[in-house]
């Protein structure tokens, strides 16, 4: 079994356009969105989901009116001003635990807090997990984790040989989740001056994880010379550049219509999107 992961440096390089048409040209794989905090790889897959299971970030704290003295301790120690008059603001409650520490009368409880859900569903392409954190909830890393370690289980249960998955933008915890343990690293960058500024950032963050990496260039003939400064840059890292995606409207209509790109009329964005994705299955070893 090999793992594909799809990263980005910033947000809106077409990552998840792409993804969605590796699940659809590999015909047998297990469909992964990592990017939890903001899921979008459903708009295009239109899952259908078969279990949905709770998930549980944290713990937030409660206080007890009938034991609670009012003393106003926990108030006082609250550094994310969380109590007032011994009731707790559950949005500004990170869950720490000092109030449950501190309180003299015991009247403090901390409570599982519900932060999203996770989700397994069947596609026409294969099986796929995903997830939804709340808005504005934590642990979006603990989360990612959760859906890998459900996407393995179901590869292994099936005999799927290839998890695709779709990672979140940026370098932070979900990205760093995302990328513990997989095969290759596949990062999807553009033209532009913060495009190569965070692909390089991402590059040396994947660097970490031992995996293959590799670069694809999302509308590269919008920017030649950018185009170039991103060969260069790949290149002294030492890492390939092994596609280079043109701007192609059709992409944009595929978002319009929730559907891969791959699934409409052929064109070059098509073409190009093929010829990536055969490179990465010799990458991989899985053609």
């Amino acid at each position: 079994m090999k793992e594909l992961t799809i990263i980005s440096g910033k947000g809106g390089t077409g990552k998840t356009s792409i993804l969605g048409s590796f699940a659809t040209l590999s015909g047998n794989s297990v469909i992964c969105d990592c990017d939890v905090d903001a899921a979008n790889l459903h708009l295009l897959l239109h899952p259908d989901i078969k279990e949905k299971k709770p998930f549980y970030g944290g713990k937030r704290a409660e206080i007890s009116p009938e034991l609670c003295s009012q003393c106003g301790t926990c108030e006082e120690l609250c550094r994310f001003a969380a109590i007032k008059d011994s009731v707790v603001n559950k949005y500004a409650c990170e869950g720490c635990g000092l109030c449950y520490q501190v309180c003299p009368s015991g009247a403090v409880q901390l409570i599982d807090h519900l932060s999203g859900y996770c989700y397994l569903s069947e596609t026409q392409w294969g099986p796929m997990v995903h997830a939804k954190l709340g808005i504005a909830e934590g642990n979006s890393g603990l989360l990612v984790n959760l859906v890998r370690k459900k996407a393995r289980e179901i590869a292994k249960e099936r005999n799927i040989p290839l998890i695709i998955s779709d990672g979140p933008p940026g370098i932070g915890c979900p990205v760093i989740s995302s990328l513990a343990g997989t095969d290759m690293a596949l990062i999807v960058t553009e033209p532009t001056h913060s495009g190569i500024h965070d692909m390089e950032r991402v590059i040396r963050v994947a660097s970490g994880f031992g995996c293959l990496t590799a670069i694809c260039i999302n509308k590269y003939d919008l920017d030649e010379e950018n185009c170039r400064r991103i060969e260069d840059a790949a290149n002294k890292l030492g890492v390939p550049v092994i596609g280079r995606i043109p701007y192609d409207p059709v992409m944009h209509q595929s978002v319009i219509n929730g559907v891969p790109v791959t699934l409409l009329e052929p064109g070059e964005a098509q073409r190009s999107i093929r010829q990536v994705w055969d490179q990465v299955t010799v990458l991989l070893g899985v053609c």
